[in-house]
């Protein structure tokens, strides 16, 4: 994985997907499991551990913070509702790196105080993934984002599709997380490699 933060950063929902894309060439995915037993989270992080490992790429695992230490993982992602019900020293203690979600300014200053590796701002367009009680965040709030947080990374999210992420770069954020332009694809594996293009042909890493 490169020493900066990839530009093009997946989401998906299961151990299944990340089977399909990882080896595609993604270097960093998070896995964002809803919805399932214990003993079902456990299996679909212990197995996204071993096939990203196998495959270089750095895995997130969103809110399972206490399966992620259990099983070994070094990257979690917690919301704010997460973040406020997690165990901050366990989770350092544990040597994880941390991204944390921001919808709002409040959101940001909370998000900050925890000293994260990097922060997600969303939604930036609006997303038919989940319903929002937020209005889209639009490119100025992405701008305004990265200037409050650099030199950490901003992650922007929600409706971010190939053809908006230039914008997204060009406005500051360091990464697009990208879920429904991918599983909702006719090809996903195919998208994934133009998202993958893009991620190397159309934005500078050091702007």
């Amino acid at each position: 994985m490169s020493s900066s933060f990839p530009a093009f950063y997946p989401i998906v929902p299961s151990l299944a997907w990340l089977a399909r894309l990882v080896p595609l060439g993604v270097e960093i995915i998070q896995l964002r499991i809803k919805n399932q037993p214990p003993e079902i989270i456990r299996a679909e992080i212990a197995g996204a551990l071993e096939l990203c490992a196998a495959q270089n790429c750095q895995l997130i695992v969103n809110d399972y913070w206490r399966e992620a230490i259990e099983l070994g993982a070094d990257y979690i992602h917690l919301g704010q509702e997460d973040l406020a019900a997690a165990d901050l020293a366990a989770i350092k203690r544990a040597g994880l790196r941390l991204g944390v979600s921001s919808h709002d300014h409040a959101e940001l200053a909370t998000a900050l105080a925890v000293a994260p590796d990097y922060i997600a701002l969303g939604p930036v367009y609006e997303t038919t993934l989940k319903k929002m009680k937020w209005a889209p965040q639009g490119l100025a709030r992405v701008r305004e984002w990265s200037e409050r947080i650099a030199p950490l990374p901003l992650v922007a999210i929600g409706g971010i599709t190939l053809e908006r992420a230039p914008s997204v770069w060009a406005a500051g954020a360091a990464s697009v997380a990208v879920v429904t332009d991918i599983i909702t694809h006719d090809d996903p594996e195919a998208r994934v490699a133009a998202w993958l293009a893009a991620d190397h042909n159309s934005y500078d890493h050091s702007s």
